[in-house]
C-alpha cells in the first residue's frame, strides 16, 4: 500500500499507468530482489480487466539523488521517475 499512496500523494490519479510509479517507486527504495514476483492488476472502465506477473531477474538497488559513478548508473538512475524525491517517501503523515 506504501507505493500506491506514495504514487498517488506524488502524481495525483494517473489511473492504471500509476502502476508503472508504482513499480518504479519499488525498485527506487531498493525493494525489488531477484526472484521476487510483481502481480500488476489494472482495472479499466465497464468489464475491463488486465494483470501482469513480473519476475526480477537481479537485484535493482535503491537509487539516490547523488548517485551517478558510471555511464550505466546514471542511465539506470535517470529512467525513473522518483530519483529526484525518493529520500521524502513516505510522508511522515503516512507514518
Amino acid at each position: 500500500m506504501e507505493a500506491s499512496k506514495c504514487a498517488l500523494h506524488r502524481f495525483g490519479n494517473t489511473s492504471s499507468s500509476s502502476l508503472w510509479y508504482e513499480l518504479a517507486y519499488a525498485e527506487a527504495k531498493g525493494r525489488v530482489r531477484r526472484g521476487h514476483r510483481v502481480w500488476q492488476i489494472g482495472f479499466g472502465s465497464g468489464f475491463k480487466c488486465n494483470s501482469a506477473v513480473w519476475r526480477a531477474l537481479r537485484d535493482v538497488p535503491p537509487v539516490s539523488s547523488g548517485a551517478g559513478d558510471g555511464e550505466e548508473e546514471r542511465r539506470r538512475v535517470s529512467c525513473n521517475p522518483w530519483v529526484d524525491s525518493v529520500e521524502s517517501y513516505p510522508p511522515k503523515a503516512y507514518i
